[in-house]
């Protein structure tokens, strides 16, 4: 299912992955399920797109797929017990009321596929229409051809496409169609957020220059002891001649640094204590420092090698913030076009009972802690 074509054949919504539709309305035509904004989605096409989402769901499978007709699902009952596997030696067989189950569970589950494709066409067309996006038919053709030639070399292996997939052409161009809208509808939302000033550049780049450089790095070696009599005992037999990793070994009570002869690698500033900290980043190379008073007791110290931190300039990354910058723009402009293209679009969707999923007009999310609530109908 990795061509493009036959990635069309499986159900999923069209634009940003919105679904849904609204509860019941008043004006809902004889003959549909659902209404977008005076659009009707006929019984029929329901239906038709059911059957595509259980063919779908069947891919893999040599057997017909069997559509769930609710409330008796005789069709799809009769179709599990035939291809269920045979039950292992000791267990019995699925009674026909755990079939009927798992078929009002399948019906659920394509009936939330199929009038989230369904809706969110209509949801993309119209909105498509609002904003004066155009598209023309000649468009949508030239666009399938290049699909159709490039994934079926062969016209029998199209034909055998259409047959298992249980769509016609007239449905992949719709398909085509509403994929070149979305992304004539994305491109026109984020067309606005995709320049940025040098000004903002400059900006972004003084309020995150750490992010475009490393930071200074010291090797340092300290004695930690508990009390300041001790460390200044220590940093006496330093001076006199002892070396600071004998003296760390045998006095300094941090277990880390101890072991390897009161070391400590690459030490950043802002990683120690405080009072440490500003001390070390204040000595020169080579000077044994302290006592110095901490929370944790008193330390000796001295730095035994510096490592100069780097910064870039402005100029060399304002490339790279630019591109960051438009990013993050168009991504806050579409999530707020998506909220807002959401709300929208719901209120403007009624649908017949027994057709009601998440995100409608008027949908009441269930007590239970299920996702999703429909009723089947006849």
């Amino acid at each position: 299912m990795s061509k493009t074509l036959r990635f069309l054949s499986a159900l999923g919504a069209v634009l940003f992955a919105l679904v849904g539709i609204s509860a019941c309305g008043g004006g809902i035509p004889g003959n549909a399920v659902v209404q977008v904004d005076g659009t009707a989605i006929t019984k029929t096409a329901f239906e038709h797109w059911m059957s595509v989402a259980a063919a779908s769901s069947a891919i893999g499978t040599t057997e017909k797929p069997a559509v769930p007709e609710p409330p008796n699902y005789a069709t799809c009952v009769a179709h599990l017990a035939k291809t269920a596997p045979k039950p292992a030696k000791g267990q019995s067989a699925p009674t026909t009321k755990q079939l009927k189950s798992e078929c009002e569970q399948q019906y659920k589950s394509l009936l939330t596929e199929v009038l989230g494709f369904l809706i969110s066409s209509q949801w993309v067309i119209g909105e498509a229409s609002s904003l004066n996006v155009k598209l023309s038919d000649a468009e949508v053709k030239k666009e399938f051809t290049k699909i159709k030639t490039t994934q079926f070399p062969k016209a029998s292996e199209f034909e055998k496409f259409l047959s298992t997939s249980g769509q016609t052409v007239s449905d992949l161009l719709l398909r085509v169609k509403l994929n070149m809208l979305s992304s004539k509808i994305q491109k026109q939302i984020v067309k606005a957020k995709s320049t940025v000033t040098q000004a903002q550049i400059a900006k972004y780049y003084n309020e995150n220059k750490s992010r475009y450089g490393t930071p200074e790095k010291r090797n340092v070696r300290i004695v930690l002891t508990k009390t300041e009599a001790a460390a200044s005992a220590a940093k006496k037999e330093i001076q006199s001649g002892k070396s600071f990793a004998s003296v760390a070994s045998k006095d300094s009570i941090d277990p880390t640094s101890k072991a390897d002869g009161g070391l400590l690698k690459e030490v950043v500033k802002g990683e120690e204590e405080k009072a440490l900290d500003t001390a070390i980043f204040s000595a020169g190379k080579g000077v044994l420092g302290g006592p110095i008073k901490t929370p944790f007791g008193y330390y000796v110290y001295e730095v035994v090698s510096i490592s100069a931190g780097t910064q870039q300039t402005l100029a060399q990354v304002q490339s790279t913030i630019k591109q960051q910058l438009i990013a993050t723009g168009q991504q806050t402009a579409l999530s707020k076009f998506v909220k807002e293209f959401k709300k929208k679009w719901s209120e403007k969707t009624e649908c017949r009972s027994g057709y009601v999923v998440a995100d409608c007009k008027s949908y009441k999310a269930p007590k239970t802690s299920s996702t999703s609530a429909v009723t089947p109908t006849g």
